[in-house]
């Protein structure tokens, strides 16, 4: 059977003034009941792209895309206010930093409630139940007296467990997480692992999850895009992409990560040498092409998408079948 597509991106690009392309040419698909993973260093524009999506851009910043749909619907075509309608309930996000995102001059408790009577008829005593709910399914105990707190009284993976509750508050079809486990210590990041694992299988929840931590990717993404300047370089099934990652930049962030059974003790683990460049209007070519121990004068040209697999793609000059031993 098809995977049933719940949002959809085409060529997306996002602009700040005259000199910062953030995102270029960006296309991505989450299908219902999947996890797609987004992945790359810090600057690569992955958190740009989801805010994006969910009409959450800063003042200034200029979108545009060749197709961006939610559930069959064109976002680009809604108002804010239809938006805004969308967003936590149908749409929800997991924003990166909780102690920002969450309003200090209101209770835990009352931040919630509001998300689930904005969206749902509903008393201020059900959906404060709800909210306790869902912070014990998170993890935090005494939900009770969390309600009453207020943001700067919990620690900062507290915090974090908060923004996912919330989140979840009206049962979203698609939820675009930021970094939700980088706060938690590795239990606690197991635990909120599997109660999304759990709410996807209940609800056929579309995750759109961004990570740094390739080991949480392993362990949840059926489908993997990989970010580098602004663009997917390289997006493919799970499975395909851990055993065969084909460009440089996925194999040298695959190298950075050290595997037991693999990766002696004491061994040099690899590294990308160099920063993420500013990408401005205009720019052409690969943009990892001054990290890259493989690149040549047509680097600096066209780089067209090439085909690695099933559903394998890839944005490189390199074939497909270079030696897997050599990274960037």
């Amino acid at each position: 059977m098809t995977p049933e597509p719940l949002l959809e991106v085409a060529d997306l690009r996002v602009r700040f003034g005259a000199r910062v392309e953030a995102v270029r040419g960006v296309s991505l698909t989450v299908n219902k009941g999947e996890t797609h993973c987004l992945v790359g260093e810090s600057g690569c524009g992955k958190s740009v792209t989801a805010l994006a999506t969910m009409g959450l851009l800063a003042r200034g910043a200029v979108r545009s895309s060749g197709r961006l749909r939610f559930a069959g619907q064109d976002l680009t075509n809604l108002s804010e206010r239809e938006l805004s309608k969308l967003r936590g309930d149908r749409m929800a996000m997991i924003f990166q930093e909780p102690m920002t995102s969450l309003n200090p001059a209101f209770t835990i408790g009352s931040q919630m409630a509001e998300v689930m009577q904005r969206h749902r008829k509903v008393t201020r005593a059900e959906a404060m139940e709800r909210a306790g709910f869902l912070l014990f399914k998170v993890g935090i105990t005494n939900p009770a007296l969390r309600l009453g707190q207020f943001p700067h009284q919990l620690s900062g993976g507290l915090r974090q467990r908060v923004m996912i509750a919330m989140a979840l508050m009206c049962e979203p079809e698609l939820l675009i997480a930021d970094e939700p486990t980088t706060a938690l210590d590795v239990t606690v990041q197991a635990q909120i692992l599997r109660l999304l694992a759990g709410f996807q299988r209940e609800l056929g929840l579309g995750i759109l999850l961004i990570t740094h931590d390739l080991g949480v990717v392993a362990r949840v993404a059926h489908r993997v895009s990989v970010m580098y300047a602004g663009e997917v370089v390289e997006s493919a099934p799970a499975s395909q992409l851990f055993a065969n990652p084909t460009h440089p930049y996925t194999r040298g962030l695959l190298a950075s990560v050290p595997v037991p059974g693999k990766i002696a003790r004491g061994s040099r683990l690899g590294s990308i040498p160099g920063t993420v460049p500013r990408i401005g209007p205009g720019f052409a070519g690969c943009g990892f092409r001054d990290r890259c121990g493989h690149a040549s004068e047509a680097c600096a040209g066209p780089i067209a998408v090439q085909q690695a697999g099933p559903d394998h793609i890839y944005r490189c000059q390199l074939q497909a079948s270079w030696p897997q031993d050599q990274a960037a």
